[in-house]
């Protein structure tokens, strides 16, 4: 007996001890994937080194679902804000999958309506706290479906810019000069001042076009579609009274279809009164015809 016994607690305990380290496995797996999750759409991709000449134009484009719309933009737009970002778009809306009307009663309707929440933001963040921003956001995923992170090497561009901007500058300068010194006839300084024009706006488009690409390198520019779950509202609404409801009781039908007989008489004398001189013809006619014809 004292054998089955100290067997049977020995079975016991070895089996609890198995549940126990099984449970945290499975616990311990699944903080795992969790923090993989959390951190999955965070990159480092491109990050320039302080003493690096290269220059590059970030972009990060993401779609997941959050618990709530409307307080994770919220934790979103503040998150932004305190890294030194802005937002350049956002569009909050609540689409309707579907809407049911159930009477419940003469005079209530139980209205259900089926909808999803969504938002489209547009941010744009320092391109040193691109990364910091994206782990930030990173709290409000519920599910990614995807993340995509671009970083576009500008360098070459910027430099071509600039050379062209000097070559375009020294041009100018070439041609005020030469305008100024030898300038005489009309027609040639006509020819020269358009030159001198073209080459000046030649000149302002490398600028702007150095001064929009240092804009992109220096704030990357983040897109996040966030939605939620499907939301079903009910509510209790006043019902329409139907157009029989109102129509009036037998006494004043029958009182209006009186009057209405009145009208149709009244009507019927004052068109034969409007067709007197006809009716005198035609009874001047008969008399006629019968003193007259019959003889």
């Amino acid at each position: 007996m004292k054998t089955i016994t100290k067997l049977g607690l020995t079975t016991l305990v070895i089996t609890t001890l198995l549940f126990s380290c099984k449970k945290a496995d499975y616990a311990t797996s699944e903080t795992a994937d969790y923090a993989v999750d959390s951190t999955a759409i965070s990159s480092s991709a491109a990050v320039e080194k302080k003493d690096s000449n290269q220059k590059f134009i970030r972009t990060a484009d993401l779609k997941f679902k959050v618990k709530n719309v409307v307080k994770s933009t919220y934790a979103i737009e503040n998150a932004v804000q305190k890294f030194g970002g802005f937002v350049t778009y956002t569009n909050l809306q609540s689409i309707i999958q579907d809407q049911i009307k159930t009477k419940i009663s003469q005079d209530s309707t139980l209205e259900t309506t089926k909808f999803t929440v969504e938002n489209n933001i547009t941010i744009r963040v320092p391109n040193t706290q691109l990364d910091t921003v994206i782990k930030t956001i990173a709290r409000q995923i519920d599910f990614l479906d995807f993340r995509v992170i671009k970083a576009d090497d500008v360098s070459l561009k910027l430099l071509g810019n600039q050379l062209s901007q000097k070559r375009n500058s020294e041009s100018a300068d070439r041609i005020a000069k030469a305008i100024d010194n030898k300038g005489k006839k009309v027609n040639d300084i006509v020819d020269a001042e358009n030159t001198l024009a073209n080459q000046k706006e030649a000149n302002d488009n490398a600028v702007l076009n150095n001064l929009s690409l240092k804009d992109q390198i220096n704030f990357s520019t983040v897109t996040l579609q966030l939605y939620q779950n499907q939301t079903v509202k009910q509510e209790v609404t006043a019902s329409e009274k139907d157009s029989s409801s109102y129509e009036p009781n037998l006494g004043i039908q029958i009182v209006d279809a009186l009057k209405n007989g009145l009208y149709i008489i009244q009507a019927v004398f004052v068109f034969f009164l409007n067709l007197w001189p006809f009716i005198l013809i035609v009874i001047g006619g008969y008399l006629a015809y019968k003193k007259y014809f019959k003889k």
